[in-house]
C-alpha cells in the first residue's frame, strides 16, 4: 500500500511538472501592442482633454508636458516614481521613464489613447514591465482595445529592428559630447530655448540618482516635423499619436536620441516599406530627424549646407 502511494505521488507530480512546462510557453506567447485605445465617444475635446488631466493627476500620475503637435490632436506626458525608479535601474532607462496619453478628435468622436507601458519596457529593454504603470493608467483612462500591431512577444520587442540591416535599441545616434553631464545640459537646454533646428522642449524628466535626463522634442522643420511625419503615416481610424513627440537622452556627458528607423518603426511596426502611406512616403525623415535634433547642441538654426 504505502508503495501505492509513492506510486501516485510520483504521477501526481509528474503531471504537475507536466502542466507547468506546458503553461510557461503559453504565457511568454502573450502578443503585445504600442498604443491602449483607452476611450472614444461624441463630446466636447476640451472637456475631455480636462478630465484626462484630472483623472491622470489623481491616479498618481505627475504631468511633465503636454503639446499640439496640429489640429485636433493633443499629447499629455506623464511620469511617476515607479517610470523613474524603473529608468534609474535599466540602461539609457530614460527612453522609457514617461507614458504619453494623447487626446485626438476624429470626425465626430474624440479618441484618448495611451502608449503601453509593457510594450515600452520590452522594446526599450528595460528592468521591469511595467504592468503596474499598465493598471494604473488603464484604471485612470479606461480601456477599449489594443492596437497598433498584430502583436509581438516580450522576448521579440527585446530584440527588435524593422527589417535586417535596420538599427535597434542600441544603436542610436550620437549627437554630441560634452565635458560633463552639467555642460550636456546646459547646451540642450539653451537649444531648445533657441529653437535651433525647429524644435522646441515639452518636456524635461530627470532620472533619480544617475546623471540621465530625457527631454521631449517637438520638431517642425520640414520632413523632420511632427505633423509631416504622421500626416503620411497616421491614416489608420484609431490614431497613433502617441508616438509623440520624440526624446533627446542626456547620458552622462552623451547626448543622445534613438535612431530613427528604430523609434518610428517601434510605434509603427506594420506599416509598410513601400506605397503611398509607408516608410517610403517619410524616407527623408531620419536624417532630417538626427539633423534637427543635432543642431540643438551645435547650436545650428539650418543645417550646414557646405557638409
Amino acid at each position: 500500500m504505502h508503495k501505492q502511494r509513492n506510486t501516485f505521488s510520483s504521477i501526481y507530480l509528474l503531471l504537475l511538472l507536466l502542466t507547468a512546462f506546458v503553461l510557461q510557453p503559453a504565457q511568454a506567447e502573450v502578443k503585445l501592442k504600442p498604443h491602449v485605445l483607452a476611450s472614444q465617444q461624441a463630446g466636447n475635446a476640451a472637456d475631455i482633454l480636462a478630465a484626462t488631466r484630472t483623472s491622470l493627476q489623481s491616479a498618481g500620475f505627475e504631468i511633465a508636458g503636454e503639446y499640439s503637435p496640429y489640429k485636433g490632436t493633443t499629447v499629455i506626458i506623464v511620469t511617476n516614481d515607479e517610470l523613474k525608479k524603473n529608468a534609474a535601474a535599466s540602461t539609457h532607462g530614460g527612453f522609457g521613464a514617461m507614458q504619453r496619453v494623447s487626446v485626438s478628435t476624429v470626425a465626430d468622436q474624440v479618441q484618448v489613447a495611451f502608449t503601453n507601458p509593457v510594450w515600452m519596457a520590452n522594446v526599450y529593454r528595460m528592468n521591469s514591465d511595467l504592468s503596474a504603470v499598465r493598471e494604473q493608467l488603464q484604471a485612470a483612462l479606461g480601456m477599449v482595445r489594443d492596437f497598433g500591431a498584430e502583436g509581438k512577444t516580450a522576448a521579440q520587442l527585446r530584440k527588435y529592428h524593422y527589417k535586417i540591416f535596420m538599427p535597434y535599441f542600441d544603436d542610436p545616434f550620437e549627437l554630441q559630447s560634452f565635458a560633463s553631464y552639467d555642460e550636456a545640459i546646459k547646451a540642450v537646454e539653451a537649444g531648445l530655448q533657441a529653437g535651433w533646428g525647429g524644435t522646441s522642449k515639452v518636456y524635461r524628466i530627470d532620472v533619480p540618482g544617475k546623471q540621465e535626463s530625457v527631454f521631449g522634442v517637438a520638431l517642425t522643420r520640414e520632413c523632420s516635423g511632427d505633423e509631416f511625419i504622421m500626416g503620411k503615416i497616421d491614416f489608420a481610424e484609431i490614431k497613433s499619436a502617441t508616438h509623440l513627440p520624440y526624446e533627446l537622452l542626456v547620458s552622462g556627458k552623451d547626448v543622445l536620441a534613438l535612431h530613427a528607423k528604430f523609434r518610428i518603426a517601434q510605434s509603427f511596426p506594420e506599416l509598410s516599406m513601400v506605397g503611398e502611406n509607408s516608410f517610403f512616403s517619410i524616407m527623408c525623415a531620419p536624417g532630417e530627424i538626427e539633423e534637427a535634433l543635432g543642431n540643438i547642441v551645435k547650436g545650428e538654426s539650418e543645417p550646414d549646407e557646405t557638409e
